[in-house]
């Protein structure tokens, strides 16, 4: 997934269309995410013994990955996610590998 936690991301498709949010948790096996505001439903629950009070609460829902799009921190606007590969040195002075999110519009690195 393009997508993690604590990425602002702008809603494309749905109900809530051109809001924008904060990542609160990914779901990759089921390619879903849950955003701060965004796919709010009412539940109606009932009373669980004394300690829990029944009626109408709002929760947050999951929202498909695919109706969502990362905002580049550096440009602020939505964009699509390239993968870049940067080559870094280790503590032992090795090269390794490093897989970066990079930002299609700009070119700016996002995370």
């Amino acid at each position: 997934m393009n997508v993690k936690k604590n990425d602002n991301v702008l809603v494309i498709a749905g109900k809530d269309k051109d809001k924008t949010g904060k990542v609160i948790a990914c779901f990759p096996k089921t390619h879903r995410v849950t955003v701060e505001g965004i796919n709010i439903v009412t539940k109606h629950q009932k009373p669980q013994g004394q300690v829990t009070q029944g009626g109408r609460i709002q929760k947050v829902m999951p929202i498909d990955v695919s109706n969502v799009m990362v905002i580049c921190p550096k440009c602020n606007k939505a964009t699509r996610v390239a993968h870049k590969v940067n080559r870094v040195t280790n503590d032992e002075g090795k090269s390794v590998r490093q897989m970066v999110r990079v930002c299609k519009k700009c070119g700016a690195e996002i995370d």
